[in-house]
């Protein structure tokens, strides 16, 4: 939900690393920006001569839905990380109206580590969380949070036709895991592959992250026809 990207360059690295997979991170403005002009951005950002995959972690999973609903010019495929099309927590939507209460900027650390980091929380990846969400302004948070609870985007992304690979964390504290069933419902054929992390698995886990991305890529390669 930071948008910054920082988050992402372990997974870039092991990626070109391991199976020479380029990849570019696109960052959101920090900005108090609903779904729609976030859309906007990203389509902006997106490659214009070349084949490529959209990936889309947690709080992104519905633009991914709006793309894979209107694909851009190149996309092939969307991964979804730890994600969802709709509000993952039906039960907290009510919460969106005490969003002005929530300190963001004075949250303990300990509360964001259970949430995105627990059991597999490092010094590390403390730092790395923290340095990133320092760089987002606490009212853009809580704009993005007012989004995730409102947000329902399943119809748009079960329009699309594109593959989707859901990667799954068998810890997250946040998105409950039945919320994968949730999109092989709207988009049969839908590949899950579930991973010992926690919601942030690409921070914590870039290795089993990496390898299920590029078997999924892989895959789609040797489903292309030939030309």
């Amino acid at each position: 939900m930071d948008g910054t990207g920082l988050l992402f360059l372990h997974l870039t690295s092991v990626l070109l690393d391991n199976s020479g997979i380029a990849t570019q991170i696109i960052a959101y403005p920090a900005a108090p920006l609903d779904y729609t002009a976030l859309e906007a951005s990203v389509r902006s950002q997106l490659p214009c001569e070349q084949s490529y995959i959209v990936l889309a972690e947690s709080f992104s999973g519905p633009l991914g839905a709006a793309l894979r609903a209107a694909p851009p010019p190149g996309m092939q495929a969307l991964i979804l990380c730890c994600s969802f099309v709709r509000n993952p927590r039906p039960g907290l939507a009510s919460l969106r109206y005490l969003l002005g209460a929530i300190p963001f900027s004075n949250m303990p650390g300990i509360a964001l580590r259970q949430a995105l980091l627990a059991p597999y929380a490092t010094p590390t990846l403390q730092a790395e969380l923290s340095s990133a969400l320092a760089q987002v302004p606490a009212h853009v948070l809580r704009q993005r949070l007012r989004a995730v609870l409102t947000v329902d985007a399943a119809a748009a992304f079960a329009r699309g036709s594109l593959p989707v690979l859901y990667l799954r964390a068998l810890h997250d504290r946040l998105v409950p895991s039945l919320n994968a069933l949730h999109i092989m419902q709207l988009a049969p054929g839908t590949q899950v592959v579930d991973i010992a992390a926690p919601h942030m698995l690409l921070q914590a886990a870039p290795q089993a992250g990496a390898s299920a991305i590029a078997t999924f890529i892989t895959n789609l390669s040797s489903l292309q026809p030939e030309r």
